[in-house]
């Protein structure tokens, strides 16, 4: 079933000639791959957000013992 957007969308196309309505479409379906894409990087980042904080906290209690140091990123 069309959402109201999609029938809005479809309307519009509806108005263009053949050869612009082709470059739309190529520019929705691009926009809608990086959306996928920015879906799936969210999902991964959120599974492994605890890990990465905990991580962070471990390096920051290093430091603090003395068994690491901050990395100079401009030594590098």
């Amino acid at each position: 079933m069309a959402t109201e957007a999609a029938v809005t969308i479809s309307k519009m196309l509806e108005t263009l000639p053949e050869h612009f309505t082709d470059q739309v479409v190529e520019h929705i379906r691009e926009y809608i791959e990086e959306l996928k894409d920015e879906a799936r990087w969210n999902n991964s980042f959120s599974k492994t957000q605890g890990k990465l904080a905990a991580a962070a906290r471990q390096v920051r209690r290093e430091i603090k013992e003395g068994k690491s140091a901050p990395l100079d990123i401009e030594e590098l």
